[in-house]
């Protein structure tokens, strides 16, 4: 049995519009290398061939995890977040009591995490950390680094 991945609106759609796009364009663009290799002559001889059919091979195996994935998929429902406490959608903004450098991170799944985009996932030390505290809690998260000292300064949707 697969597991099952919670997303949000925005993750889902991702989400399908990558698998759409390797089921046309992806499969669009081997087909026309596996041609283009095929008109080159014997087949037996022809690495080119065999790196298409591979390539093909490959993304046939993406297309069905990416399926496999979207048909184990649930939508989280925004709606509902309690923002008296931290938890999965909430946006916290967060002051490091030693540096006292602030930031701001949406927690979302796994599946989500962007640090990039100020998503970070529940399941890493940062995020555990927060779960579960409220505003003007200090979070003691262990990191790497060691132990920092997070103060909740805000949550919100």
């Amino acid at each position: 049995m697969s597991k099952i991945s919670y997303y949000t609106q925005e993750g889902l759609d991702k989400l399908k519009a990558e698998v759409q796009e390797l089921r046309t364009k992806g499969r669009a663009e081997i087909a026309r290398q596996i041609a283009e290799a095929r008109d080159k002559g014997d087949l037996s001889e022809n690495a080119e061939y065999d790196a298409a059919k591979e390539a093909q091979g490959l993304l046939e195996l993406k297309i069905a995890k990416l399926e496999e994935l979207l048909g184990n998929a649930r939508l989280l429902d925004e709606s509902n977040i309690d923002t008296s406490k931290v938890s999965i959608l909430s946006k916290v903004r967060i002051k490091n009591k030693k540096t006292k450098a602030e930031m701001t991170y949406l927690l979302v799944t796994q599946e989500e995490a962007d640090l990039k985009a100020g998503k970070i996932s529940v399941d890493s030390p940062i995020g555990k950390g927060l779960l579960g505290k409220g505003v003007g809690d200090t979070a003691k998260i262990q990191v790497p680094a060691g132990e920092i000292e997070m103060e909740i300064l805000e949550i919100s949707r």
